[in-house]
């Protein structure tokens, strides 16, 4: 490899840190590599290479984000929740309108074992992007591999918002409780 090139590289994934670090929303792979004038894969490179390197980037359904370890005031909790396909838009909705970000979901495949996707989804407009690209993509959502189970981790600025939450998925017949 050329020096220039390794030098490009490190030029562009510096470029890549600091437009995350500078974001306040996800940046999808395909507008990095707008901005960076190369293609998707590469900036799918470069990221692994950055993560590699320690550098707190979460990719989520909506893009790449910056997540440095800062202290933070926000309590979580796991939930267990079981349902259709068809009521994950409801359940996505119900946590987000009380004010709780869904950090991302998790299942227990019987091959694959924990298998955990980021999310943070924070808003309805984030749902309904979520919604969208699993309806344009064909994809299916994880909880299909495990008749409906699923894990979720919520966040949110108060415990008694997190309490809200369970109470509207328990009455709504989707958390389930031991």
């Amino acid at each position: 490899m050329s020096r220039d090139r390794k030098i490009n590289g490190e030029k562009r994934r510096q470029n890549i840190l600091h437009t995350l670090r500078d974001s306040q929303s996800p940046i999808t792979g395909n507008e990095l590599a707008q901005q960076m004038n190369v293609s998707r894969q590469v900036i799918v490179s470069d990221v692994t290479l950055l993560k590699a390197k320690q550098e707190p980037i979460l990719a989520t359904s909506q893009g790449y984000l910056y997540m440095p370890s800062n202290p933070t005031t926000k309590v979580s909790r796991k939930i267990v929740c079981r349902h259709t396909p068809e009521q994950s838009e409801q359940e996505m909705t119900m946590i987000v309108q009380e004010g709780a970000t869904i950090k991302n979901v998790s299942i227990e495949h019987p091959v694959y074992g924990d298998l955990t996707a980021s999310l943070m989804v924070h808003s309805i407009n984030d749902v309904n992007d979520f919604i969208q690209k699993i309806k344009s993509t064909e994809s299916s959502f994880l909880s299909e591999l495990t008749a409906g189970v699923h894990l979720h981790e919520i966040e949110a600025d108060k415990e008694s918002i997190l309490q809200r939450v369970e109470e509207k998925l328990f009455h709504a017949g989707i958390l389930v409780k031991d």
